[in-house]
């Protein structure tokens, strides 16, 4: 078989590389000049002159995404080398705050919040009650339930210093309005996964090397093609197959976002029979609520080690002081005395964002003197994953699959969930 993947991003790199182990010839189209989507490097220049690659955000992985890690290594990259991994841990600048130890579940949640510094014996009670009680209940909850309902009558304590930075990480927002169903399935995949599930998992390198760029020069190593730069303008049938841009395949796997993969598919020629089918999976693309995630990167000039005491810390969140998380690079790829504060859910302007990120940077870290590197603000990061949101279906029409985060199923938009939709679709086609 002849397929067409339309976007050079984690789930259209699964893609093609799960059509490529499969014997099918592969032509992947990426609009940008570099692989990756939303999940890509980023070329900038520290205040010094030296050039430094950064991330179009900082992702992190967990140890239950086994498929992305087996992906990683089916293209040669090496994750204990890529990667660091931790156990999870939610710690702030002043010590207080969740540590799991290395223990296979659900003793390392169990001992992690019995031991958990800052928290009162009755906030560990408490906490330890409410996951007992999701787990009695299979991690299910009521279709119409957010994270705000399943965790009401927690300590404030508890959703502030917890519950919130976790929400708005994995999900991309806020408990009040976040899927209760989806968060369940998020903490049973990664915390009840076992063994090493919930560790984290932090990139050592920039997000292009981690997997986007290794896999294009996988497939074309293997004679398969990746098109750089170039947008796919239209979708037509072609009796069982499909044309893109008038080339015959047998197949296409549409991995870009769900604005585009929507434009395609309202646009795409085919017979009457097939067009209110495509039409409505467009709409229901169309009508996705997205949010934005900010990643403010800046540096100590002059500094030659890291800068914080961990990896990765969390920061309180409130007003005038809006980054939940910072991440110390020098402990991860190197670059000494530069920081990268993550702003999930983010609304606002840019400018404003800087010297707020930088107010809190002095009080919370007690670093004053930081300035910044890049900002990048990803306007469309992630879906806003809200309880009954209705995500449109991977299968579009025969020989059209789509495979984005977006796609309906259980996760929220995560890179594990891209690749678990990229492998399902190139599956489904061949």
């Amino acid at each position: 078989m002849k397929i067409a993947v339309i976007g050079a991003g984690w789930g259209g790199m699964a893609a093609a590389v799960r059509a490529a182990q499969a014997g099918h010839g592969v032509t992947v189209f990426e609009a940008s000049r570099t692989p990756g989507g939303r999940a890509r490097a980023v070329a900038a220049t520290l205040a010094d002159g030296r050039p430094v690659v950064l991330d179009n955000g900082q992702h992190i992985l967990v140890g239950a995404y086994a498929q992305c890690l087996d992906l990683m290594r089916a293209v040669g990259v090496r994750p204990e080398g890529a990667l660091l991994r931790l156990p999870l841990a939610l710690v702030f600048p002043d010590g207080t705050g969740l540590r799991l130890p290395d223990a296979p579940p659900p003793w390392d949640a169990l001992m992690g919040i019995a031991r958990a510094r800052g928290w009162s014996a009755g906030e560990r009670l408490a906490l330890l009650a409410r996951a007992a009680r999701w787990r009695l209940a299979g991690f299910r909850c009521a279709p119409g339930a957010s994270v705000a309902d399943l965790c009401a009558g927690l300590p404030p304590r508890l959703l502030d210093g917890f519950i919130e930075p976790l929400c708005v990480s994995a999900l991309n927002t806020p408990t009040r309005e976040a899927c209760g169903q989806t968060f369940l399935r998020v903490l049973h995949d990664s915390l009840f996964s076992g063994r090493g599930g919930s560790h984290l998992l932090l990139p050592r390198t920039d997000l292009g090397a981690l997997l986007p760029e290794p896999a294009a020069q996988w497939l074309r190593a293997r004679g398969h093609a990746v098109h750089l730069g170039r947008r796919v303008q239209s979708l037509a049938r072609d009796g069982t197959g499909w044309r893109v841009d008038g080339e015959p395949f047998d197949a296409v796997l549409l991995a870009t976002g769900s604005a585009e993969a929507a434009r395609l598919v309202a646009g795409a020629a085919t017979p009457a029979a097939e067009r209110t089918g495509l039409q409505a999976w467009a709409a229901t693309a169309q009508a996705l609520r997205f949010g934005a995630i900010a990643t403010v990167y800046a540096e100590q000039p002059g500094a030659h080690g890291a800068l914080l005491p961990l990896p990765m810390l969390a920061l309180r969140h409130r007003g005038g002081r809006p980054a939940q998380f910072v991440f110390d690079r020098a402990r991860l790829d190197g670059t000494a005395g530069l920081l990268a504060f993550v702003v999930s859910a983010f609304e606002g302007e840019r400018a404003r964002l800087e010297r707020e990120v930088l107010a809190q940077a002095a009080e919370d870290l007690r670093l004053p003197g930081l300035r910044v590197v890049q900002t990048v603000v990803e306007k469309r990061a992630t879906f806003a994953c809200t309880p009954t949101l209705a995500r449109p279906p991977r299968a579009i029409a025969p020989g059209l699959q789509a495979c984005g985060d977006y796609v309906a199923g259980p996760y929220p938009a995560t890179l594990e969930g891209a690749v678990l939709h990229g492998m399902a679709a190139a599956r489904d086609v061949i």
